[in-house]
């Protein structure tokens, strides 16, 4: 209920004033959240003032119309002191926002997938990824770039780099600590303009050695390959030459002349069945064996099936199992063929009247030491001489090539054992003293085991 004391006129002006300035503050409302309180704290005082009878009229009504005045001219043109309740201002040039963009280009150089290095106007190095200190691993920011690298050819392609407008390309051959061959590609990035901080050249580099080293390796393959495969195919031709023209009324040198050719197909048709196999042991060698064996089991096999033939070297076969199964993750087949190989070599180039021994034991290797299977093949043998033995699991080699072609080796053998313990995340060791004999032991991890 009114109190009949305040007169009605005054009230109508305030109400009416009231409803003026919330239209008028609704437009900026959102820009003077922060003073907004303020002001209708201030129109909230007014009012109790007037109501209690505090303030004449007329200047209760001329508050609300300053105070009214002061928030539509406060929306129009303080715009500075609502600057907080915005989206901050675009970053000027030069300001902090384009220092970050400055050195955004350290982390593209960082994402290069080669080695790369940035360098400034006087070839000093401003920025260099991880790569680059893998390739060069006493680099620092601020040394010259002759001093990374003193080779003439790169100091010359960047001279030649800076007044170019495409990159420069060199090959570099180091042979010091170890030989290997580097591909640099030096290019110029930015304009003309030189500015401070930014780089002027960036040098990338890619190691081309073991690539160098696998194409060398394919040429080498097939030069043997077909080298191997190229002497008994000569050798059939000339006597089937032989017995269509001198010999055809020869029995006896016909005779002659067909052992050989038998022993001649035998001989390819080896190579060819050991060139596949090897291939199909490549092409499985990232697959790990899913099956199970036991070395004491695959050890008797061996020496069983093999047996006749050291028989027929006056060779005998000892297999020393372990006192309790030896069980590892594998093919069977392929296990029977790595050991296979092995102790047929042992027959072949061992001593005439000897032993070949098969030992199967359970050992601590590794660091820490944890127990592991190990198949270790020993001959008694002339043993072989300690330069060939780096190189003995490489395809067609061969410490005594002569003698190998004349027992019936193709030189793949221990490229396909070193291949399939490979896969069954093996190691081959190779032992020999010359004189002594050989010993080829191969170490798995034990199935149940702490690495298994």
């Amino acid at each position: 209920m009114t109190d009949p004391r305040l007169p009605t006129q005054p009230l109508a002006a305030i109400k009416s004033l009231a409803t003026s300035l919330v239209s008028k503050l609704q437009p900026v409302r959102l820009r003077l959240r922060r003073h907004a309180r303020a002001l209708f704290f201030a129109a909230a005082v007014v009012a109790i003032l007037a109501l209690a009878g505090g303030l004449p009229g007329w200047l209760t009504a001329a508050g609300f119309i300053a105070m009214a005045m002061i928030i539509a001219g406060g929306g129009a043109d303080d715009e500075d002191g609502i600057a907080d309740f915005r989206d901050p201002p675009p970053p000027r040039r030069g300001h902090s926002s384009g220092d970050r963009d400055g050195d955004s280009w350290r982390l593209l150089l960082d994402a290069v997938p080669d080695a790369a290095v940035a360098l400034d106007q006087n070839f000093s190095i401003l920025h260099f990824n991880a790569r680059l200190e893998e390739l060069f691993p006493k680099v620092r920011v601020g040394q010259q770039l002759s001093q990374l690298s003193r080779n003439p050819e790169l100091n010359d392609a960047v001279e030649k780099a800076v007044t170019s407008n495409e990159a420069v390309v060199v090959d570099l051959f180091e042979r010091v600590p170890v030989e290997r061959r580097i591909s640099a590609t030096v290019s110029r990035i930015g304009g003309r303009e030189v500015r401070r901080g930014i780089p002027l050249l960036i040098v990338s580099f890619r190691d081309l050695t073991e690539q160098d080293k696998l194409a060398q390796m394919r040429a080498d393959f097939i030069a043997n390959a077909s080298h191997e495969l190229r002497t008994p195919l000569a050798s059939l031709r000339g006597f089937v030459e032989t017995l269509q023209g001198p010999a055809r009324d020869d029995p006896e040198a016909r005779a002659r002349f067909l052992t050989i050719m038998s022993s001649q197909a035998t001989r390819m048709t080896r190579l060819i069945d050991d060139l596949l196999s090897l291939s199909r042991v490549e092409m499985r060698v990232h697959l790990p064996p899913r099956g199970m064996l036991d070395l004491n089991e695959v050890a008797s096999y061996v020496a069983q099936a093999l047996d006749p033939l050291a028989a027929g070297n006056k060779m005998k076969i000892v297999v020393t199992k372990s006192d309790t199964p030896l069980r590892i993750r594998g093919d069977r087949d392929e296990i029977v063929q790595v050991i296979q190989n092995l102790v047929h070599n042992a027959i072949k180039y061992g001593r005439e009247g000897g032993r070949v021994e098969i030992a199967i034991s359970r050992v601590m290797d590794g660091s820490p030491p944890q127990p592991r299977a190990l198949v270790a093949v020993a001959d008694d043998g002339p043993g072989i001489a300690p330069e060939h033995i780096p190189r003995l699991t490489e395809r067609f080699y061969r410490a005594n090539a002569a003698a190998s072609r004349e027992k019936g080796g193709t030189g793949l053998g221990l490229a396909i054992a070193k291949h399939i313990v490979i896969r069954h995340r093996g190691e081959l060791r190779i032992s020999s003293a010359v004189g002594k004999g050989s010993t080829f032991s191969i170490l798995f991890d034990e199935l149940g085991g702490a690495r298994s």
